[in-house]
């Protein structure tokens, strides 16, 4: 799903950093706009939904609406996924972002999400077009809310030339694994990349698209 929503995006934008959140047809990905959402950015500490699919808003039983998707997260995961947010509104980056989230209970769904920028006439990518789903639908969806999420990986993809965000001062190289390509330049979640440290999570370039 975050593959198809991804190619989705990219064919839109056509060569552009992002396309315009009026070119975005729910029509055209019917098939998971109940997983899919849009968040506004309000500022750097905040980047509310303005959409949520019912089967993200199911699975968290309760609806997203105007909540900040940074709320239910350690101050680490806090911080560093703001500092995704951050590249994805103002360098026109894409991010895949693997999560885990658990209940009271102590149960626990593992996810995908990926996170898109969107142009508004006029005031910039202030928009990011977004899906969240679970790899496996547990047996508690519905019944017991997401109160809390994990960070466990993330990959970003640089539609054209990669930006100041991996500065080399906010980014230092660690170990090196295989470096395995994808042709239409989406890295899904089992292919790994050259790892990079940002915060404290493993980030995998994904390559141009």
């Amino acid at each position: 799903m975050t593959q198809r929503l991804y190619e989705y995006w990219d064919a839109l934008r056509d060569g552009r950093p992002a396309p315009d959140r009026s070119e975005i047809e729910p029509g055209s990905i019917r098939s998971i706009l109940g997983d899919t959402f849009i968040l506004e950015l309000i500022d750097a500490q905040t980047y509310r939904y303005r959409l949520a699919g019912t089967r993200l808003c199911s699975l968290h039983c309760r609806e997203l609406k105007n909540r900040n998707i940074l709320r239910g997260w350690s101050e680490e995961d806090h911080e560093a996924l703001a500092t995704l947010l951050a590249a994805v509104t103002e360098d026109a980056a894409a991010a895949v972002v693997g999560l885990s989230g658990f209940t009271e209970r102590g149960q626990s769904v593992d996810m995908e999400m990926i996170l898109l920028p969107l142009h508004i006439p006029g005031e910039g990518c202030n928009r990011v077009l977004g899906a969240c789903v679970a790899l496996e639908q547990p047996y508690w969806a519905g019944m017991h809310p997401i109160l809390s999420q994990t960070v466990k990986s993330v990959r970003l993809i640089w539609p054209d030339e990669r930006p100041a965000f991996l500065s080399s001062s906010m980014v230092r190289r660690t170990s090196t694994v295989p470096n395995i390509r994808h042709e239409a330049g989406f890295v899904p979640a089992s292919v790994a990349g050259n790892g990079r440290q940002v915060q404290h999570l493993m980030v995998i370039d994904g390559g141009k698209s």
